[in-house]
């Protein structure tokens, strides 16, 4: 009798110790870090300029580029002054048309990349996650749209329009959570217009033109693969990316009240964006491995750590048992 209530006990710790266990595994087993991220867009020489340009780039009033300035293969650039170019200005020189080059290779990159999560023509009254979104003609801005980073300062935001991105008089791009301007990319399969008064954030890339009209201001890139870039009494300012803290060109607000949120391609998990590495970043850099290596090797540790101490336990448990029928 005696025998048989001390050898009860260690069956139920046993099971005990199971549903410790397997909830732990089925954790570990869902840890993704790399899966989750969106990588940024690799901008190469194309990231040191505000504002490039294939055929010409036009200027009317008291506008400031605040970066470099080129044109390839085009030679016409007008309204300089008035305007201002805080950088260099290159007209059809070899950097030029390096940067052009690597314009189109970041054009084609970001236009590639899915999943995809399709989004409404317009964007105005929305509050969006890190990750890649689509629309497959023309994407337009009323009011404010919001972008999240979810805390996190290395958030990436690709949009896609299948054709022209249009935004309305006095819309708003607006920045949370430590969402950063140098992050975010606008792929555009023809042209882009700014409406007068906006406040826009990121890097346009467009295939044809970009048309900045009176008083925008553009934190970020207006980068126009064939066309022209034009601009009136605007203000184009670099983003570069602060590890760890907005830009100081970002604006942080919160986000309107009755505004919608969508988390791309699931409800339950936000993905975080690449490394903050500069002007567009480089995605899969050497120490994101060894991040991503480094939270895998913790996760594992302690799958480990949790088995190991259960084997003590239940042979621990087997020698009392024993040691009850001797």
């Amino acid at each position: 009798m005696t025998s048989t209530m001390c050898s009860r006990p260690p069956r139920r710790r046993g099971r005990h110790l199971l549903t410790l266990v397997l909830p732990v595994l089925a954790a570990v087993a869902f840890v993704t870090p790399a899966e989750a991220a969106t990588p940024d867009v690799v901008l190469g020489t194309a990231g040191g300029y505000s504002v490039l340009a294939g055929s010409t780039v036009t200027n009317t009033g008291p506008s400031t580029v605040g970066g470099e300035l080129g044109l390839a293969p085009g030679s016409a650039v007008t309204g300089f002054p008035p305007g201002h170019v805080a950088g260099a200005t290159h007209v059809d020189d070899t950097a030029a048309r390096v940067a052009k080059s690597d314009l189109t290779a970041a054009y084609i990159d970001a236009r590639a990349r899915t999943p995809r999560t399709t989004v409404a023509s317009d964007l105005g009254g929305t509050t969006l996650v890190a990750g890649v979104y689509g629309v497959a003609s023309s994407l337009g801005l009323t009011g404010t749209v919001t972008l999240d980073g979810g805390g996190h300062a290395d958030a990436v935001f690709i949009f896609v329009a299948g054709s022209s991105l249009v935004t309305a008089s006095a819309s708003r791009v607006s920045l949370i959570g430590d969402a950063q301007a140098c992050h975010v990319f606008w792929v555009v399969g023809s042209s882009a217009t700014l409406g007068s008064g906006s406040l826009f954030q990121g890097t346009i890339m467009a295939l044809t033109s970009i048309t900045l009209t009176t008083q925008v201001t553009l934190n970020g890139r207006a980068l126009a693969r064939n066309g022209a870039v034009t601009l009136d009494d605007d203000v184009i300012r670099p983003t570069p990316c602060a590890n760890g803290s907005p830009t100081s060109t970002s604006t942080t607000t919160t986000a309107p009240v009755g505004t919608t949120t969508t988390v791309p391609g699931q409800t339950n998990t936000i993905p975080r964006g690449a490394p903050a590495t500069g002007f567009g970043g480089a995605a899969g850099t050497r120490d994101q491995r060894l991040v991503e290596i480094g939270e895998f090797s913790v996760a594992a540790g302690a799958v480990l750590a949790v088995v190991g101490m259960s084997r003590r336990l239940v042979t621990r448990d087997s020698a009392r048992r024993t040691s009850s029928r001797d």
